[in-house]
C-alpha cells in the first residue's frame, strides 16, 4: 500500500503533531504522526487487511499516525454529524489490541501533554500511566483546550467509561 494523505488535520491536531515525539529508547512516546489523515482509499485498504474483512470500508476512521510496530491511531467517527475533533481517538494495534484512548481531540491533547501516546494508552498492558509532562505539548493543550486539563490516566479512564464496548464492536467486524 502506498500511503497518500489527502485530508488535512484540524489546527489543534496539526500543532500537536508538529512537535517531535521522543521514544527515549522505549521509555518515551512511541508515536509517528502522519503529515495529514490517510486517504479514504488507504484507510479502507488498511482496515480490510487489519480485520480480514473485505466487505468493510474505512469510512468510520480518520487515521493520523502509527506506533513503531505499525499500530494506527485514529479518530473513530461514531458521533453522527459531529466534526472530527469531537470524535473519540482510538488505537488499533498491529497485534489486534484495541482501545479508546481519548473522548475527543481536546482530551487527546492533554493525553499527549502528559507524556503519553496512543499506543501507550491503548495497550492492554498499560497499568501505569504516570505522566512525564511535555512542556511544548502542554502549551498547545493549554492554548486549544485550557478547560480540559487532565492527566493521561484520567483521560484514558473517561474514554473507557464513555466507550466501554469498542473492543466488542471491532471484534464483530473481524474475520
Amino acid at each position: 500500500m502506498t500511503q497518500t494523505y489527502d485530508r488535512p488535520f484540524p489546527a489543534p491536531l496539526a500543532a500537536a503533531l508538529a512537535v517531535p515525539f521522543d521514544h527515549a529508547d522505549g521509555d518515551g512516546v512511541d508515536f509517528e504522526p502522519f503529515p495529514a489523515f490517510l486517504s479514504a482509499e488507504d484507510t479502507t485498504d488498511w482496515f480490510q487487511a487489519w480485520t480480514g474483512n473485505t466487505e468493510l470500508d474505512g469510512d468510520a476512521f480518520r487515521v493520523f499516525g502509527q506506533d513503531g510496530t505499525g499500530g494506527y491511531a485514529a479518530f473513530w467517527l461514531v458521533r453522527p454529524g459531529r466534526p472530527v475533533g469531537e470524535q473519540p481517538v482510538v488505537f488499533l494495534g498491529s497485534e489486534g489490541e484495541t482501545g479508546v484512548v481519548a473522548r475527543d481531540l481536546d482530551d487527546f491533547l492533554w493525553l499527549l501533554a502528559d507524556g503519553c501516546g496512543p499506543a501507550e494508552a491503548g495497550s492492554p498492558y498499560a497499568t501505569d500511566l504516570t505522566g512525564r509532562p511535555h512542556e511544548g505539548l502542554a502549551s498547545i493543550a493549554e492554548r486549544f483546550a485550557p478547560e480540559r486539563r487532565s492527566s493521561a490516566a484520567d483521560v484514558v479512564a473517561r474514554a473507557a467509561e464513555e466507550f466501554p464496548g469498542f473492543e466488542e464492536v471491532i471484534e464483530v467486524l473481524c474475520r
